[in-house]
């Protein structure tokens, strides 16, 4: 009788884990950039960046091609949007922007150059 308990209970926090795992999401973007006021080599840099959704936790990490990898943090609201900043060095900022939806996921990286689009789940 004991041990049934005791495996009905570990069954449970497996089944536990496994749904907190499920929760977890992955996506990616590799693009190139479209120019903003002051630029014209935007459309010849191209970034990679990918997000990974846990929760309403969102964290990213993102790199152009030959620069080192930069990330962002930031936490959904309840329509599954995002808003936050990253550093891309040098004192520079950079807004990160997005969404987390069903079919509709996708992110924006505007500075420098704006980077971003649809977000392909892994």
């Amino acid at each position: 009788m004991i041990r049934g308990v005791v495996l009905a209970g570990a069954m449970t926090g497996l089944l536990i884990a496994g749904a907190a795992q499920a929760q977890s999401a992955g996506y990616t973007w590799t693009g190139y950039g479209t120019n903003v006021p002051g630029s014209s080599k935007c459309p010849t840099y191209k970034m990679t960046i990918d997000v990974t959704v846990e929760g309403n936790s969102v964290k990213g990490k993102f790199e152009q091609e030959g620069r080192p990898q930069r990330h962002f943090e930031a936490t959904k609201d309840g329509g599954g949007l995002f808003k936050t900043k990253a550093e891309v060095g040098g004192g520079n900022v950079i807004e990160v922007t997005g969404s987390v939806k069903d079919g509709a996921s996708k992110v924006l990286l505007d500075g420098y150059c704006k980077f971003g689009g649809p977000l392909i789940k892994k």
